[in-house]
């Protein structure tokens, strides 16, 4: 087959798609990347909620604390990360206080809501461990970006679909909406146009049909283009409405201003003084918490028992 021959071929079946199967196509793909967005935008405001509950847990200690001094940046630290993440799992499992409870331990298997919180402690724990004072302060904003962003929980959706490639993915596809309705419509007049050599111009009759056919099959083709426009803005009102850009930012400046309070109050970030038991960053991290919690429940029995 000539080349001549294959290229006729491709674009008799570029067009015979564009006919049938590229408004279903762009539809589609439409509902798959809004169910995507949704789905990445509710993955990382777990990370938010987490987020917001370390820096309520956090004020709560600065006002509990007023005038007395925090010896260490990173025990604390520790203590309240824990704290956290032991309220708001292990208490909320255990005494069913909350209202969510029957439908939140289903999200937070099909999520890694609770995988994901603890894997935050134990990468913010790595991360500031050997800290050390000095005239500014240390990059704590970059800490909180790499411990979000490394989360090999809330980096996925499901624990699959990597977030980061998917929502720059659904960024561009306003684009591409546009794009593909423009290409089907100019597709649909291409494929239209060989009918014009159809007509005979002495026979006003079948000329008439003909340019009616013509007409029928562009202003058919031209719906691509209005389809591609409307999936365009939706998408579009979606992303700005469910933007993981900005929610990322808004989470990692929390974080950070959360251990930026904490920093300020401390004295250093000595670690001799343990008060508690280790936190082991190569350690499973679920394992981990939950020795630490097992340990405060221990703790708790012990002064009663003196009481």
């Amino acid at each position: 087959m000539s080349e001549k021959g294959l290229i006729q071929d491709f674009v008799e079946f570029i067009v015979s798609f564009s006919t049938d199967l590229l408004m279903p196509t762009m539809i589609a793909i439409f509902a798959f990347a809004i169910a995507m967005r949704i789905l990445i935008y509710y993955t990382i405001s777990r990370e938010s909620w987490f987020a917001k509950e370390f820096e309520k847990r956090v004020h709560k200690f600065i006002d509990e604390t007023h005038g007395v001094a925090v010896k260490s940046f990173f025990l604390t630290t520790k203590k309240i990360l824990e704290k956290t993440y032991y309220e708001i799992f292990e208490i909320r499992a255990i005494m069913k206080r909350r209202k969510p409870d029957a439908i939140g331990p289903i999200m937070d298997r099909v999520f890694l809501i609770q995988h994901g919180s603890a894997f935050l402690v134990k990468d913010t724990l790595k991360q500031i461990k050997y800290l050390k004072p000095q005239k500014d302060h240390p990059k704590l904003l970059e800490i909180a970006k790499i411990v979000f962003q490394n989360n090999p929980c809330f980096s996925k959706v499901f624990g699959v679909f990597p977030t980061s490639i998917f929502n720059d993915i659904l960024n561009i596809l306003p684009g591409i909406f546009i794009v593909g309705g423009i290409f089907g419509t100019f597709l649909g007049i291409m494929n239209a146009l060989p009918e014009l050599g159809k007509m005979d111009l002495q026979d006003i009759e079948g000329t008439k049909l003909v340019m009616d056919e013509f007409l029928l099959r562009v202003s058919f083709s031209m719906s691509t283009s209005i389809v591609g426009i409307i999936l365009s803005v939706t998408m579009s009102i979606c992303n700005t409405l469910f933007s993981a850009d900005k929610l990322f930012v808004s989470i990692v400046d929390r974080f950070e201003n959360s251990l930026d309070v904490l920093w300020t109050r401390s004295e250093g970030n000595s670690i001799t003084e343990v008060e508690v038991s280790e936190f082991d960053e190569h350690k499973d991290p679920m394992e981990a918490l939950a020795e630490q919690a097992i340990n405060n429940q221990i703790a708790k029995g012990g002064k009663n028992s003196a009481a």
